[in-house]
């Protein structure tokens, strides 16, 4: 028998597909990544053995996806097309490396993954497994064996496998400690508005509080350490944030994403402690990066957001891009204190021991220490180039 090891995630896809493998033979080995999606996994493990697999691992990797994923994607404030924190981005290429692991371990030089043909998930699980061992094939059943979404549940409900979504319930989502996504089912049409119940770490924006409320995060060298003065570790402050932002309605996204393959696609998603993260931590730098590395910055974080995006967790250009954002982040600590209220997070107070604004400097009033002298001489300066290009290129009307 062919050992292969498979991305299994109890959703409708992996669960059919486990099946299939199973039944044509193969010897299927489940990999469930534990990354804070918030429920038990083992059931979903005993779900893994009922439906074909020779055995089932549940790996604890919450601590590794933070430390090593989420830290440098907020360092770096990784948002694809300005809107997306790549929650499920920044997780496949770390289950790629669990599954390479275990393949190791079972001597299988195969592995297998739920996602489709269009989507972007394939490129990640892939391109990540071939980086890491490129002697290992991978398997894309649902994509190479043109298993749509209607005919996954028709092959559940005949084969009696238990499922989480029905032909009147369609959603596909995926989620962990960072963020939450939703496709399918009503969503593919631009003309519908989200219905509430594709929500669940957010409420509506009319929902929320009436009244807002403020809450402080406290950064060292560019990550969170704290949440209103108390010491916390990052996966503490994330759960809170979930909760408090979530219950002010901050942190959905309903956007048109240029996917890899080529296509437009509508994504929804639901990033509480995300977005209210990546605010205050650009709003710190702000503050702490003088003005060159803070703008330079912004061209790298777009460069790494399409890095991660396009599955290239594990290229060397990734490696030194972060290697200059770790660097920037040294003098990036502080408090930043945030106004929530109706869906939005607004800073409205920072404070660092590195920071470069001064009040003397920046005062209209009395106590102001600008040099107003050497203003002019700059300025005369600053514009010679253009006052000399129109005079030679100057045309009479």
């Amino acid at each position: 028998m062919k050992k292969v090891v498979l991305a299994y995630s109890g959703g409708l896809d992996t669960s059919v597909i486990c099946h299939m493998l199973a039944s044509q033979g193969y010897e299927v080995y489940a990999v469930l990544v534990d990354l804070g999606q918030g429920e038990d996994l083992q059931p979903l493990a005993d779900k893994a053995i009922r439906v074909g697999a020779q055995k089932a691992y549940v790996v604890d990797a919450v601590e590794e996806f933070l430390n090593e994923f989420v830290s440098p994607s907020i360092r770096s404030n990784a948002k694809y097309e300005g809107k997306y924190p790549l929650f499920t981005a920044l997780s496949r290429p770390l289950i790629a490396k669990h599954l390479v692991r275990v393949a190791r371990e079972v001597g299988a030089d195969l592995v297998a993954h739920g996602s489709t043909g269009k989507g972007n998930d394939q490129v990640r699980f892939e391109v990540s497994v071939a980086a890491l061992d490129p002697d290992i094939q991978v398997m894309a059943p649902v994509r190479d064996w043109k298993l749509t979404r209607d005919r996954a549940i028709e092959y559940a409900q005949k084969n009696e496998i238990p499922i989480p979504v029905t032909k009147k319930s369609p959603y596909s989502i995926d989620e962990n400690i960072w963020g939450r996504s939703v496709e399918c089912g009503p969503l593919e049409n631009l003309m519908n508005e989200p219905p509430e119940d594709a929500y669940k770490l957010t409420c509506s924006h009319h929902l929320a509080p009436d009244e807002p409320e403020y809450i402080t995060i406290g950064f060292s060298e560019g990550l969170p350490t704290s949440l209103n003065g108390e010491k916390l570790e990052l996966r503490q402050i994330i759960e809170r944030l979930t909760e408090i932002a979530g219950r002010h309605g901050i942190g959905r996204v309903d956007m048109i994403e240029s996917r890899l393959v080529g296509i437009k696609s509508r994504e929804i998603y639901e990033v509480p402690a995300a977005e209210v993260i990546l605010v205050a931590h650009e709003d710190l730098e702000s503050l702490t990066l003088e003005r060159d590395t803070f703008h330079y910055k912004k061209k790298v974080e777009q460069d790494i957001s399409e890095l991660i995006y396009y599955g290239k967790w594990y290229s060397p250009l990734l490696e030194s891009l972060f290697a200059f954002v770790e660097r920037t982040q040294k003098p990036v600590t502080g408090e930043v204190t945030l106004k929530l209220y109706k869906g939005k997070a607004i800073p409205v107070k920072r404070s660092s021991p590195h920071s470069l604004y001064l009040e003397e400097l920046a005062t209209y009033e009395e106590k102001d220490q600008f040099s107003h002298e050497d203003a002019r001489g700059f300025v005369n300066l600053w514009g010679l180039p253009l006052k000399i290009f129109s005079k030679v290129n100057r045309k009479e009307d």
